[in-house]
């Protein structure tokens, strides 16, 4: 049996729990490895003594908030409210080069299984930038940006494979990021994971309709790679939410 992993629990009431996932960490039993017992919907029941429901999940190589209901129907009724677009969601993450200070990838995208496209939008703003004077491939020198990224849609790896089709990269991305870039990391910023965090939510709480927000600052080894390239001001930032339009007041489970 492979040892725990901590996780933290960044937001809980009676209707709904949120919890930090660290990267590697699966949410859900489905694509587990041979030998490999170690889920995030486990763990979160052993923790809170609680049998939570997951809402929404994560890539495994991401790290950041997902978000539990205290029962299965609750669960069902915010996994509409997150297909419908009426949460807000906001990322951390860090890509190669130095896209404009905003902007929006509009391109479909398939899923495994599912070859018809359908319609995916990440919205970008980029915070910091940096150069460092290592050359990499035809490059005398490496670009890099810190962005917040916003998902309008919620496809399947969409911030990263919408930041491939704009040639930006996710640092730390084996699936579908740069592999030059990514031994840079390595070498030079002790980055062995995916450089993108979920890092805030914005919505309707159940019981009350009123907004809620959740953040979950990144850890330690993000928080090393923004150090090394001067960002250190953006690693206990939040992200900046505008209103959620509250909904009428709805009972856990109903």
């Amino acid at each position: 049996m492979s040892p725990p992993r901590d996780i933290e629990i960044v937001h809980a009431d009676e209707a709904l729990v949120a919890v930090d996932k660290p990267p590697g960490l699966l949410v859900h039993r489905s694509g587990l490895a041979d030998g490999e017992d170690d889920v995030l919907v486990d763990r979160v029941r052993r923790a809170t003594g609680r049998m939570l429901f997951p809402i929404h999940r994560l890539d495994r190589a991401t790290s950041g908030i997902v978000l539990f209901a205290a029962d299965r129907a609750l669960a069902g009724a915010l996994g509409a409210e997150f297909m419908a677009r009426r949460v807000d969601k906001r990322y951390l993450a860090v890509c190669r080069g130095w896209p404009e200070a905003e902007g929006l990838i509009d391109h479909p995208l398939d899923a495994p299984g599912m070859p018809e496209k359908k319609a995916a939008r990440t919205a970008w703003t980029r915070l910091a930038t940096a150069e460092l004077p290592i050359p990499v491939g035809r490059y005398e020198s490496v670009r890099l940006a810190l962005v917040e990224a916003r998902p309008e849609t919620g496809r399947y790896r969409q911030i990263r494979r919408h930041f491939k089709h704009a040639s930006h990269h996710l640092i730390g991305d084996t699936s579908h990021g740069d592999g030059r870039h990514n031994r840079f990391a390595r070498m030079h910023l002790g980055v062995h994971r995916l450089l993108l965090h979920a890092w805030g939510l914005r919505l309707a709480h159940p019981a009350t309709g009123e907004p809620i927000t959740i953040t979950a600052p990144p850890d330690a080894e993000f928080r090393q790679a923004m150090a090394r390239l001067g960002w250190q001001d953006y690693a206990d930032a939040v992200p900046a939410f505008e209103g959620v339009a509250p909904l009428p007041p709805q009972a856990p489970g109903a």
